[in-house]
């Protein structure tokens, strides 16, 4: 059995984790560069967490802008097995209002200029992806937000845009009504393809503000009213943490699902080929298949 840490990168409105024992902000180095902020530790129930806000603590970072591989690295780095990620997004669904919480299954990406692996030139790579998510995870999550009397759906395709800007209303209608996507929003990929790479369990918790903009009887999306829905969700997001220890607990078997060993037969560079400067940086993120 291994020993179980639970890692949060928190999104807007999210800004750290109440009640955790021995709590304190820490530095974290990566190889891939500073992450998003110090990272808040400390144990919940008897069980390690990890707290890294996803914009930074005073919002400095722009969706396109967030260093996700650093992030993704410094948690790993610190000895986190599992990723629970919680985000802002726009619902694409009538029956998925503001307030109500999706149990992210699937993505579409629609970013651009994201460094979206750790690997390349010097060691190449390739996870599979077609299942993003952590199953196991997501069940903790809902189960959590259940008992928190959180409105929550299981299950849900995340359309990531660049951004910043919202979707025009012809976006928005085309990922709906012909992609059939469920929410939308600006920061789920690349992270869950580079947790995949870290062979970190990761699940999504999407956190609905608005309708996006192609619900007639809404509009345009209203950053003020985004806002006032974000501080609702952020309270209920910490009541669902706080479940979550008691449903994972601190000892951790192999994930049924293969994500922590998602490296096994991913490495197709020849070991004699590799290149020493990249295989430095992947000293914490794949040095399990690589020593």
């Amino acid at each position: 059995m291994a020993h179980a840490s639970i890692g949060v990168i928190g999104g807007s409105g999210l800004y750290e984790i109440d009640g955790l024992r021995d709590a304190r902000w820490r530095s974290v180095d990566s190889p891939w560069g500073p992450p998003s902020d110090r990272i808040l530790t400390g144990s919940l129930d008897g069980i390690d967490m990890a707290f890294l806000p996803r914009h930074g603590r005073s919002h400095v970072h722009s969706p396109d802008s967030v260093p996700y591989r650093a992030n993704i690295d410094a948690l790993k780095r610190i000895g986190v097995t599992d990723v629970i990620s919680v985000s802002a997004c726009g619902s694409l669904r009538e029956d998925m209002g503001p307030g109500d919480f999706v149990i992210v299954d699937q993505f579409i990406d629609r970013t651009v200029g994201r460094a979206a692996s750790f690997f390349g030139a010097g060691c190449v790579g390739h996870v599979s992806l077609a299942h993003p998510t952590c199953a196991r995870l997501g069940d903790a999550c809902e189960t959590a937000a259940r008992a928190a009397g959180i409105a929550v759906h299981r299950g849900g395709t995340y359309l990531a845009m660049e951004g910043p800007q919202f979707s025009t209303l012809a976006e928005s209608r085309m990922y709906r009504e012909v992609w059939g996507a469920d929410v939308i929003g600006m920061t789920n990929l690349p992270e869950a393809r580079l947790a995949r790479e870290a062979e970190l369990c990761y699940a999504s918790v999407a956190m609905i503000t608005d309708f996006d903009s192609w619900h007639p009887d809404h509009g345009e999306v209203d950053v003020t009213q985004i806002i006032a829905t974000l501080t609702g969700n952020a309270g209920k997001a910490r009541d669902m943490l706080a479940g979550l220890p008691a449903l994972l607990g601190s000892d951790r078997a192999a994930c049924p699902h293969g994500c922590d060993r998602a490296l096994d037969n991913a490495i197709l560079t020849a070991p004699d080929a590799r290149d020493p400067e990249l295989l430095a940086r992947l000293d914490a993120v794949a040095g399990r298949v690589l020593d």
